[in-house]
Protein backbone atom coordinates (compact mmCIF):
# COMPACT_ATOMS: atom_id res chain seq x y z
CA UNK A 1 0.00 0.00 0.00
CA UNK A 2 2.69 2.56 0.91
CA UNK A 3 4.31 1.44 -2.54
CA UNK A 4 0.82 2.59 -4.18
CA UNK A 5 1.15 5.80 -2.67
CA UNK A 6 4.38 6.73 -3.39
CA UNK A 7 3.62 5.62 -7.14
CA UNK A 8 0.60 7.95 -7.07
CA UNK A 9 2.57 10.77 -5.06
CA UNK A 10 5.77 10.89 -7.58
CA UNK A 11 2.90 10.37 -10.23
CA UNK A 12 1.23 13.83 -8.89
CA UNK A 13 4.32 15.24 -9.03
CA UNK A 14 5.81 14.42 -11.99
CA UNK A 15 2.24 15.60 -14.16
CA UNK A 16 2.26 18.94 -12.30
CA UNK A 17 5.73 19.41 -13.31
CA UNK A 18 5.06 18.32 -17.15
CA UNK A 19 7.35 15.98 -17.47
CA UNK A 20 7.83 12.73 -19.45
CA UNK A 21 6.21 9.64 -17.35
CA UNK A 22 7.18 6.18 -17.60
CA UNK A 23 5.63 2.86 -16.78
CA UNK A 24 6.99 -0.68 -16.61
CA UNK A 25 4.65 -3.22 -16.05
CA UNK A 26 6.51 -6.08 -13.60
CA UNK A 27 5.93 -9.86 -13.76
CA UNK A 28 3.69 -10.08 -10.81
CA UNK A 29 1.48 -7.41 -12.83
CA UNK A 30 2.10 -4.46 -10.66
CA UNK A 31 2.86 -1.46 -12.52
CA UNK A 32 5.99 1.06 -11.51
CA UNK A 33 6.20 4.47 -12.30
CA UNK A 34 9.32 6.70 -12.92
CA UNK A 35 10.30 10.53 -14.42
CA UNK A 36 13.46 8.39 -16.05
CA UNK A 37 13.20 5.98 -18.10
CA UNK A 38 12.80 2.71 -17.46
CA UNK A 39 14.64 -0.36 -18.78
CA UNK A 40 11.64 -2.53 -20.37
CA UNK A 41 9.57 1.26 -19.67
CA UNK A 42 6.92 3.34 -21.89
CA UNK A 43 6.81 7.10 -21.98
CA UNK A 44 3.08 7.49 -20.95
CA UNK A 45 1.47 10.53 -22.01
CA UNK A 46 -0.42 12.41 -19.25
CA UNK A 47 -3.43 15.18 -19.38
CA UNK A 48 -2.75 17.53 -17.03
CA UNK A 49 -5.06 17.72 -14.12
CA UNK A 50 -8.08 19.73 -14.55
CA UNK A 51 -8.20 23.16 -12.62
CA UNK A 52 -10.77 25.31 -12.03
CA UNK A 53 -10.60 29.23 -11.56
CA UNK A 54 -13.53 30.64 -9.37
CA UNK A 55 -15.00 34.14 -11.35
CA UNK A 56 -13.93 37.17 -9.66
CA UNK A 57 -16.12 38.21 -6.55
CA UNK A 58 -18.37 41.13 -7.61
CA UNK A 59 -17.83 44.25 -5.82
CA UNK A 60 -21.02 45.61 -3.66
CA UNK A 61 -21.16 48.56 -2.10
CA UNK A 62 -22.28 46.99 1.22
CA UNK A 63 -19.08 44.77 1.37
CA UNK A 64 -17.81 46.72 4.35
CA UNK A 65 -21.03 46.27 6.06
CA UNK A 66 -21.48 43.27 8.59
CA UNK A 67 -23.75 40.11 7.48
CA UNK A 68 -26.33 40.95 9.81
CA UNK A 69 -26.61 44.65 8.21
CA UNK A 70 -26.50 42.83 4.49
CA UNK A 71 -28.92 40.35 5.31
CA UNK A 72 -31.62 43.12 6.58
CA UNK A 73 -30.81 45.04 3.46
CA UNK A 74 -31.41 41.84 1.07
CA UNK A 75 -35.29 42.13 3.65
CA UNK A 76 -35.74 45.68 2.33
CA UNK A 77 -35.79 44.69 -1.39
CA UNK A 78 -39.17 43.05 -0.66
CA UNK A 79 -42.16 44.13 -2.51
CA UNK A 80 -45.84 43.11 -3.24
CA UNK A 81 -46.33 41.82 -6.46
CA UNK A 82 -50.27 42.77 -5.95
CA UNK A 83 -52.54 44.83 -3.66
CA UNK A 84 -56.04 44.90 -4.60
CA UNK A 85 -59.51 46.45 -3.24
CA UNK A 86 -62.50 45.74 -3.37
CA UNK A 87 -65.14 46.53 -4.44
CA UNK A 88 -63.64 46.46 -7.98
CA UNK A 89 -63.15 50.21 -10.25
CA UNK A 90 -66.47 51.34 -11.12
CA UNK A 91 -68.54 48.60 -9.51
CA UNK A 92 -72.12 49.85 -8.70
CA UNK A 93 -74.45 48.96 -5.86
CA UNK A 94 -78.36 50.34 -5.83
CA UNK A 95 -79.72 51.07 -2.23
CA UNK A 96 -77.30 49.31 -0.06
CA UNK A 97 -77.48 49.25 3.84
CA UNK A 98 -73.44 49.06 3.73
CA UNK A 99 -70.64 49.26 1.32
CA UNK A 100 -67.66 46.14 2.27
CA UNK A 101 -64.26 47.36 1.60
CA UNK A 102 -61.21 44.83 1.47
CA UNK A 103 -58.07 44.58 0.73
CA UNK A 104 -55.42 41.74 -0.75
CA UNK A 105 -52.30 41.57 -1.28
CA UNK A 106 -49.77 39.02 -2.69
CA UNK A 107 -47.46 37.85 -1.19
CA UNK A 108 -50.13 38.36 2.46
CA UNK A 109 -49.05 41.57 4.35
CA UNK A 110 -46.11 41.15 6.25
CA UNK A 111 -45.73 41.95 10.00
CA UNK A 112 -44.56 45.31 10.50
CA UNK A 113 -46.12 46.61 7.22
CA UNK A 114 -48.54 49.49 7.53
CA UNK A 115 -51.64 49.53 5.88
CA UNK A 116 -53.59 53.02 4.99
CA UNK A 117 -57.07 53.07 3.70
CA UNK A 118 -58.66 56.20 3.07
CA UNK A 119 -62.51 56.04 2.01
CA UNK A 120 -63.79 59.81 0.64
CA UNK A 121 -60.17 61.15 1.87
CA UNK A 122 -60.88 60.06 5.52
CA UNK A 123 -58.42 57.63 6.81
CA UNK A 124 -60.48 54.27 8.28
CA UNK A 125 -58.35 53.20 11.26
CA UNK A 126 -54.66 51.78 11.84
CA UNK A 127 -53.68 48.98 10.09
CA UNK A 128 -57.56 48.51 8.89
CA UNK A 129 -57.53 45.69 5.57
CA UNK A 130 -61.52 45.82 6.06
CA UNK A 131 -63.95 48.39 6.29
CA UNK A 132 -67.42 48.45 6.21
CA UNK A 133 -68.97 52.10 5.04
CA UNK A 134 -72.18 52.86 6.84
CA UNK A 135 -74.40 54.43 5.69
CA UNK A 136 -73.65 54.12 2.04
CA UNK A 137 -74.48 57.55 1.27
CA UNK A 138 -75.79 58.32 -2.61
CA UNK A 139 -72.84 58.92 -5.19
CA UNK A 140 -69.51 58.11 -6.40
CA UNK A 141 -66.96 56.99 -3.40
CA UNK A 142 -62.80 56.90 -4.24
CA UNK A 143 -60.65 54.14 -2.45
CA UNK A 144 -56.89 54.60 -1.42
CA UNK A 145 -54.51 52.11 -0.70
CA UNK A 146 -51.51 52.76 0.55
CA UNK A 147 -48.78 49.90 2.18
CA UNK A 148 -45.53 50.98 3.69
CA UNK A 149 -42.70 49.03 5.62
CA UNK A 150 -40.76 49.90 8.79
CA UNK A 151 -39.04 52.85 7.40
CA UNK A 152 -41.99 54.60 5.43
CA UNK A 153 -41.22 53.13 1.95
CA UNK A 154 -43.89 52.98 -0.01
CA UNK A 155 -44.38 49.23 -1.02
CA UNK A 156 -47.85 48.89 -2.82
CA UNK A 157 -50.42 51.30 -3.43
CA UNK A 158 -54.13 50.96 -5.22
CA UNK A 159 -56.79 53.21 -5.64
CA UNK A 160 -60.68 52.63 -6.72
CA UNK A 161 -63.75 54.05 -7.02
CA UNK A 162 -67.16 52.35 -6.54
CA UNK A 163 -70.92 53.96 -7.35
CA UNK A 164 -74.40 54.24 -5.21
CA UNK A 165 -77.45 54.78 -6.52
CA UNK A 166 -80.43 55.50 -4.49
CA UNK A 167 -83.28 56.09 -6.83
CA UNK A 168 -85.64 59.28 -6.17
CA UNK A 169 -88.85 58.32 -4.67
CA UNK A 170 -90.28 60.47 -7.65
CA UNK A 171 -88.87 57.71 -9.69
CA UNK A 172 -91.03 56.08 -12.83
CA UNK A 173 -90.16 52.51 -11.84
CA UNK A 174 -91.16 53.19 -8.32
CA UNK A 175 -94.39 51.48 -7.06
CA UNK A 176 -96.72 53.66 -5.60
CA UNK A 177 -97.96 51.51 -2.61
CA UNK A 178 -101.51 50.68 -2.59
CA UNK A 179 -104.36 52.11 -0.48
CA UNK A 180 -105.63 49.18 1.91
Amino acid sequence: MKRLSLILGSLAVASVAFATTYVRVEKDGTKTYSDRPLPGGQAVDIEPAQTYSAPPSPVHSDSNLTAEQRLLRQMDNFSYTSCAITPENDATFTNPESVPIGVQTNPELRPGDSVTLTVDGQATGSNSRSYVMQPADRGTHSVQLTIKDRFGRVLCSASSSFHVIRPSLNSPARRRPTPH
